[in-house]
């Protein structure tokens, strides 16, 4: 697992760990089992309990915000899209905040087209997740009656104010934007360099789980 850690926040390939670690086709090996078998998923569920207990809340929440990025891709990474709005060919990476519930797509489906999938996904291990936050591109019926097909979600739409001027920070959409910035701090997913969307997804729970431990260990 250090050795997994490593790579998330080096960026490095496979073939250029530190001589003090594993070889990498021992550390490769496990990823793809870990991947496989939800080990990393797992994994980053439990510490995010641990996270929520030790700050005094229940264990599962009841609440989360959705949020999409786009991602460059690389020559050798798999499926992708092309994000007309930022005119780059890439993935885009749904996450529930606080649960990280992660679903990547090409980023020619619309934000509101992913969120079903992101949430069904998260249902069985967060049963109590009722209440989601979400901006402006997730809004419209078509959404609504997607969710309500996966389980009994209720929508809130955040939206900047009308008389507000200049930059507004909205909370509840602030939470999810810090959430993508901590896991950029690891190089590993300043792009989307994977073939494969499961190693993609496995890479982002790899940072999650960074973050997490790092934070448990503070006094």
């Amino acid at each position: 697992m250090n050795a997994l850690l490593y790579m998330a926040s080096s960026g490095g390939a496979w073939q250029l760990l530190s001589k003090d670690l594993p070889p990498f086709s021992t550390v490769q090996k496990y990823f793809y089992r870990w991947r496989d078998d939800g080990l990393l998923r797992t994994i980053n569920n439990e510490l995010v309990m641990a996270a929520r207990e030790r700050e005094g809340r229940e264990a599962s929440p009841t609440a989360g915000v959705i949020d999409s990025q786009s991602l460059k891709t690389t020559e050798s990474g798999g499926i992708r899209g092309f994000d007309a709005g930022k005119k780059l060919k890439s993935r885009k990476r749904h996450i529930v905040a606080d649960t990280l519930g992660l679903v990547i797509h090409a980023a020619d489906v619309q934000d509101r087209d992913g969120a079903p999938a992101v949430l069904k996904s998260i249902l069985k291990r967060w049963p109590w997740l009722r209440h989601v936050f979400a901006d402006g591109g997730y809004g419209g019926p078509k959404l609504k009656g997607a969710l309500q097909k996966v389980g009994k979600f209720t929508l809130e739409i955040i939206k900047r104010s009308d008389s507000a001027k200049g930059f507004e920070i909205l909370p509840r959409r602030w939470v999810v934007e810090r959430t993508f910035a901590w896991l950029g701090r690891c190089r590993r997913l300043a792009k989307d360099f994977e073939r494969t969307i499961a190693s993609a997804e496995a890479w982002v729970f790899i940072a999650n789980i960074r973050l997490l431990t790092r934070r448990l260990a503070r006094p």
